[in-house]
């Protein structure tokens, strides 16, 4: 029998869903084994802060690489909008594959949508993005803090230490939890993270054999679209630490690329859109990013 490939993947219940997602989806295209390596990372562990103070996302997948470093494992997956926007030199994305939803989903036991949360209402988000958006359309909420994984988010919810929450509606449907999403927000008013609802494979840059094993999995209007969003979020800064909102759709061959990015304290923000072949939205992106600055936009970040 084959020596079997090695997936590293954190131990949440999502990320080992999308770990055991990808290893089903190898194994029925190759028939060979493909085993899963746990791992716990420094992002998990601390939970008592937000992500922004103590390291940004990339807390996610640092021991994720090493374990691809030493060799221990072969690809990682990732959640795209948990990926540093510059990856060392020695790691590439080998494949990008197809997004599920990339909306925002509201969450309450209480309520069946954000317009029907009385001022003062608590709302939950780990985001500074959708802090941004929720402070510009609904300034009258309280926004705190939540981190933890999926359940232990619910949980808290359910115990009454918000009225709501915010979250990815992609982690709610792959875990079978849709029924818990009472509204998905529209993109007009809560535009996505940069790459959000997209699954990313991670491999060393010079490890052809799991390039190939994972090309099959690649989609070409997922990576031109995450391409494009990646890119503005990377000209302003690129962290957690940015209220920046990107998304991009390949709709009739054309790409359509908007972005947002404002004071998370404030609700304002300013906003550039734009269209091109989906071939030149790195392009596309850096035109509008430079609107966005024209508009403003550093010295909103610094505020």
């Amino acid at each position: 029998m084959p020596a079997p490939w090695i997936i590293a993947t954190r131990e949440s219940p999502l990320a080992l869903w999308q770990a055991e997602h990808i290893r089903d989806r190898l194994t029925v295209l190759h028939g060979e084994p493909v085993q899963l390596l746990g791992m716990t990372t420094r992002g998990d562990q601390i939970l008592d802060r937000a992500l922004a103070k103590v390291g940004g996302k990339g807390l996610f997948i640092k021991e994720l690489e090493v374990a691809l470093r030493e060799g221990r494992a072969h690809l990682a997956v990732h959640s795209l909008k948990d990926v540093p926007m510059v990856l060392e030199a020695e790691f590439t994305l080998a494949a990008i594959t197809e997004r599920e939803d990339p909306r925002d989903a509201f969450v309450s036991p209480r309520f069946a949508s954000l317009d029907d949360i009385p001022a003062g209402g608590k709302v939950g988000t780990s985001s500074l993005r959708r802090e941004l958006m929720l402070r510009a359309a609904y300034p009258k909420l309280e926004i705190l803090p939540v981190r933890g994984n999926v359940g232990t988010r619910l949980s808290k919810l359910d115990r009454g230490d918000f009225d709501a929450l915010i979250m990815a509606a992609a982690g709610f449907k792959r875990l079978g939890l849709a029924q818990r999403i009472r509204q998905v927000l529209p993109t007009d008013k809560f535009l996505p993270a940069p790459g959000q609802g997209a699954l990313g494979i991670e491999v060393r840059a010079g490890d052809a054999a799991a390039a190939v094993l994972v090309a099959p999995l690649e989609d070409a209007a997922t990576r031109a679209a995450t391409a494009a969003e990646r890119a503005v979020s990377r000209a302003l800064g690129g962290s957690c630490e940015v209220p920046l909102a990107a998304y991009a759709e390949v709709e009739g061959g054309e790409l359509f690329l908007r972005a947002r990015v404002g004071s998370a304290k404030t609700g304002e923000f300013v906003a550039a859109e734009g269209r091109s072949a989906p071939a030149d939205g790195e392009r596309l992106a850096a035109d509008l990013v430079a609107q966005l600055k024209a508009q403003g936009a550093l010295a909103l970040i610094a505020v």
